[in-house]
């Protein structure tokens, strides 16, 4: 048969994909038959045999003897001289067999066949590597950087597959050439189109989580469970961890002898600084453990509306409010409480939403955002301090200050 350029095709395809044999005998079967319905008209009276071992086909179209003069269906019917030209003792009636010639459909099909053909494998191989990658959704995942742009960068698998880490998936920290591998966490496929996008995460909470299942042997058993994790990525964490086991420390285990279980985590997500603390059901004693390093002297709770109030010592309050407000910020979403923090023996301090008159709500909820929700709180820092730790201009909280500062002077 003068089927050389199709044969080529799908044998490249099959050494290159390791496409199983059932499904390519189905994948060029599909093809065919769409060529010969596009050329005949129909293609159910046709017989297409697949041997893809051999990398060769054959096509049968099968038609009825009719009497000379009678054809109304040329696809479907074939006079009985025609008939006699392939076999002399054909008789009206009898079903005949003729194979087609792949030269017959006409180059133009031919052509049309090889990239129906790619296109049908490719689809095939797209919606088998989505399959793939979907059962990997949060899982840990390593390829190496291919080709660095501005909002991404494209990664390569062993197999070839085209990975997508986004700017806004990696730690502020990161920098990587080409060749690099990464890790991360598989965090969405999608189809868009029939290709595939696969979205790799370094920042998502899942892949703290993951590095500790993959460091941490008593994690990966499940005697030690994680309950919680919260991330600020590249610069704070907080991660509560239980057990069943009360002969294990799960704090201990997973943080080692002077850190030696946690230092390749800390490493690999940019020395971010990770707090792991024992999971407790009493709200009190959990939201004491996600202030730490702070020592709390007491809080008062609001299980309703989730609020906490916790008092401390003045010099413990940069340490509960922590760098950047990260500290709070993150205890705040470890325990789901929202956390006030108030100086112990401070007298007359005044709620900044008190200031509402003068100073405007999206001002006070910045500041409320790190911490600092009297006027006091505010008034202790330093202007550098209060620079660095809201998303505020100086000259706002200049004005702030002015206005607080009035308010203790009269």
């Amino acid at each position: 048969m003068e089927n050389i350029a199709l044969i080529e095709s799908f044998s490249e395809f099959k050494d290159d994909k390791l496409i199983d044999r059932v499904t390519l005998m189905a994948i060029l079967e599909d093809v065919f038959r769409s060529a010969l319905k596009k050329k005949y008209g129909e293609d159910d009276n046709f017989d297409i045999i697949v041997n893809p071992d051999k990398g060769d086909l054959e096509i049968w179209r099968n038609r009825v003897v009719v009497a000379d003069g009678e054809v109304e269906d040329p696809n479907q019917e074939i006079s009985l001289a025609e008939a006699r030209k392939i076999e002399p003792d054909f008789e009206v009636g009898e079903d005949v067999s003729e194979e087609v010639k792949l030269v017959d459909l006409g180059r133009r099909a031919i052509l049309a066949l090889r990239q129906n053909l790619i296109s049908k494998i490719h689809e095939h191989d797209n919606t088998n590597i989505f399959k793939h990658f979907k059962e990997l959704e949060g899982e840990i995942y390593t390829a190496e950087v291919h080709h660095i742009r501005h909002r991404a960068i494209i990664l390569l698998d062993d197999e070839g597959n085209e990975i997508v880490l986004p700017k806004d998936r990696q730690i502020p920290s990161d920098f990587f050439r080409k060749g690099d591998n990464v890790k991360g966490i598989i965090e969405s496929v999608e189809l868009k189109g029939n290709k595939p996008t696969i979205i790799l995460s370094r920042t998502a909470p899942v892949f703290l989580e993951k590095l500790f299942e993959q460091e941490i042997p008593e994690v990966f058993d499940g005697l030690i469970t994680i309950q919680n994790v919260v991330r600020v990525p590249g610069e704070k964490a907080k991660v509560a961890v239980d057990t069943y086991d009360d002969r294990i420390d799960p704090v201990g285990a997973c943080v080692g002898m002077k850190g030696s279980r946690i230092h390749s985590i800390v490493r690999e997500l940019g020395n971010e600084n990770i707090d792991v603390i024992n999971f407790t059901n009493n709200d009190q004693l959990y939201i004491t453990r996600a202030l730490s390093p702070a020592k709390i002297t007491s809080i008062k709770l609001d299980e309703e509306n989730k609020t906490a109030e916790v008092m401390l010592k003045p010099e413990e309050v940069s340490k509960a409010i922590g760098r950047g407000g990260h500290n709070i910020r993150l205890a705040g979403q470890l325990t789901g409480y929202e956390i006030d923090v108030f100086r112990e023996g401070v007298e007359e301090d005044v709620e900044l939403k008190e200031f509402s008159d003068e100073i405007e709500d999206w001002v006070i909820k910045e500041f409320s955002r790190v911490g600092l929700d009297t006027a006091k709180s505010v008034l202790e820092q330093e202007l550098e301090d209060l620079i660095r730790l809201t998303d505020l201009e100086e000259e706002t909280i200049r004005e702030v200050v002015k206005v607080l500062r009035e308010e203790f002077e009269e």
